[in-house]
């Protein structure tokens, strides 16, 4: 069992595994040698670890994928979801050290790969980043957490034309992952197309109503049209859930909006 944990602490989605011995079994019986009651204790700590992940807590789950790697060190899973919550503390150069060992132990794991790729990309190691979503995508084709993280690093290297095809690609892929959408309308706002990119940001909006990065974008994207009204309840609905859309250099350097979105934001902060 996996679940999809969507963090805008930076601009990516990632996986974490909370069925730890499944994925072990998968690239090769590593639990064999552990006795049922070593392997259910395991699966204890991990849903603890996954828990505590999906609070935020990133440093505790990272105390309890620590502990199973000490007891189950061969198992790729455990390293590849450490490497995880420490990319959520930005500890990024020890993240791509858990990633580079569980890649050694189990090389055609896809996870470890696509998790990588989003710690390069914290690094703004761009062309890394995309080999190895490249990597996930020759695994599975049709992987759309890959297609919206190349897209994210394609976007870093201002491609936009690359990054609006793989966002797409992605959102078709899998329509109930709207981060997917929503940087399709992103990108479509840098590009120039600026009715559909608001049309799909008030849809996204309208499906996810705490979708806080659409409606932060919305707010921008409507008071720099003349919609102050509209702008300012999306506003005060974003900042709401997320008050981290108050400031810029968050913005530009972490969620890493494009430039004409920024642009748009600024002019809405400035009341201008």
């Amino acid at each position: 069992m996996s679940l999809w944990l969507i963090s805008l602490f930076l601009i990516f989605s990632f996986w974490i595994g909370s069925g730890f011995t499944e994925v072990a079994i998968a690239v090769g019986n590593q639990t064999a040698n552990f006795t049922a009651q070593q392997i259910n204790q395991g699966e204890k700590i991990a849903k603890k670890a996954v828990r505590a992940a999906e609070k935020g807590d990133f440093s505790l789950s990272e105390i309890y994928w620590t502990e199973l790697i000490n007891q189950f060190p061969d198992n790729p899973a455990v390293w590849s979801n450490r490497g995880n919550v420490r990319i959520g503390q930005y500890k990024l150069t020890e993240a791509i050290a858990d990633f580079d060992r569980s890649i050694k132990i189990a090389p055609e794991y896809p996870d470890a790969y696509l998790n990588r790729g989003i710690a390069y990309e914290g690094k703004r190691l761009w062309e890394k980043a995309i080999a190895d979503y490249n990597h996930v995508l020759k695994i599975s084709p049709q992987d759309p957490v890959a297609l919206n993280n190349r897209g994210n690093a394609e976007a870093g290297q201002q491609k936009w034309e690359n990054a609006l095809e793989d966002y797409q690609e992605a959102a078709d892929l899998a329509p109930t992952f709207p981060m997917a959408r929503g940087n399709a309308s992103l990108v479509m706002y840098q590009i120039g197309d600026r009715p559909e990119a608001i049309r799909n940001m008030r849809n996204l909006v309208r499906k996810y109503p705490m979708y806080s990065d659409m409606r932060a974008a919305l707010a921008a994207a409507l008071w720099v049209e003349g919609q102050q009204g509209e702008a300012e309840s999306n506003w005060v609905a974003a900042v709401g859930l997320d008050n981290r859309y108050q400031d810029l250099e968050w913005i530009k350097n972490i969620r890493r909006w494009p430039p004409t979105m920024v642009q748009a934001l600024e002019r809405f902060l400035n009341l201008s």
